[in-house]
């Protein structure tokens, strides 16, 4: 029996964006899709709720270059695969890495200099060391192959989950009061920071009528936080459980996702599986995961463009009952059992 080693450790962050949704939601469901492995799963902390039996090894800091290293040594996995982090440079083995996006190359003023360099080698050494990578997109594919220069037969694009029918705790309606959302509102999802363009949301927000933008997500940038939060139209929510999110997707008027660049667009998955109206960017991966059923704009640093595409989405019926309907339905093709088999698929071609 072949033994796969996983790096489970995003999984158990407290705040969860789509890296750590990725690992949560592929991890609980290799061992279902691939019995005939053997699975090792670890992790730093240990964390409810995963589905699977973790070990614990615990360390501070530089875990997965020093702590995890170790811990595979006794294991002599097949391969070893991480989901969302580093491949170890310690780590001797097989390896198979999935490669989410590289906006530090597109968009590299959204990073410090020692995140930059950091993202640049581990990437970098991925490329090295892997005979495999997995992307979640055409367009991060392409990423890999024009600025790393890897052969193209060495990328498998698997598309992320999320797009699942399901039945979801919602929060109470007061909840909307209490987080200032008395009135209509547009949401947009995702860390603050400026690939994800809020600042171009608020300035196409502002030139509507009474629509207030609510961010909800954690802050990276602090100075365009305190932008957003100065101006009377906007609501920065900060990171929210899941049932205060489902109630803004149900509530918001449409999703806006403007991002200058996108791995996937989690975001944009989400509030179409949600029956939600979404305008994006014609940008990077967004209109693989929209298809037809988002309205886009091409220049998403256009706050008229945008505040034109969202006045569609919001007060015309005939292309919202469109846009509703085909949502769903291209949401559907996007689930994490078809993620996980898929990543399944590309481990049997190593192991």
């Amino acid at each position: 029996m072949k033994t796969v080693a996983v790096d489970l450790n995003p999984a158990t962050r407290e705040v969860a964006t789509g890296t750590e949704v990725y690992t949560r939601e592929v991890g609980s469901r290799l061992r279902g899709v691939a019995p005939d492995l053997r699975w090792l799963f670890f992790a730093s902390r240990a964390r409810s709720g995963l589905g699977v039996d973790v070990m614990v090894v615990p360390m501070a800091r530089l875990w997965s270059q020093v702590r995890l290293p170790l811990a595979l040594q006794p294991a002599h996995p097949d391969l070893l695969f991480v989901p969302a982090h580093a491949i170890p440079f310690g780590w001797l083995g097989k390896s198979l890495t999935v490669v989410h996006d590289l906006a530090f190359e597109r968009h590299p003023e959204a990073y410090s200099l020692a995140q930059r360099s950091y993202l640049q080698l581990t990437t970098r050494w991925a490329a090295l060391r892997c005979p495999l990578l997995i992307t979640p997109s055409e367009s991060t594919r392409r990423d890999l192959v024009d600025l790393y220069h890897v052969a193209p037969e060495r990328v498998r694009v698997v598309p992320l989950g999320g797009g699942e029918e399901a039945e979801r705790e919602v929060a109470p309606a007061k909840r909307l009061v209490e987080l200032g959302l008395e009135g209509a509102f547009v949401l947009q999802v995702g860390r603050i920071e400026a690939r994800k363009n809020q600042a171009a949301a608020l300035a196409a927000v502002e030139r509507l009528d009474g629509i207030t933008l609510a961010v909800a997500g954690p802050e990276s940038d602090g100075t365009l936080s305190k932008r957003l939060r100065d101006s009377s139209r906007c609501r920065v929510l900060g990171v929210v459980d899941q049932p205060t999110l489902e109630l803004l997707y149900s509530r918001a008027r449409a999703v806006v996702v403007p991002s200058l660049y996108e791995g996937f667009g989690l975001p944009v998955l989400e509030a179409m599986a949600r029956g939600q109206v979404v305008v994006a960017a014609r940008a990077s991966s967004l209109p693989e995961v929209g298809g037809e059923a988002a309205l886009y704009v091409d220049d998403p640093n256009d706050p008229a463009e945008l505040a034109g595409a969202l006045e569609t989405a919001i007060g015309d019926r005939e292309v919202r009952a469109r846009l509703v309907k085909a949502s769903r339905k291209q949401a559907a093709g996007f689930t994490w059992d078809r993620c996980a088999a898929g990543v399944v698929e590309v481990i049997r071609e190593l192991v």
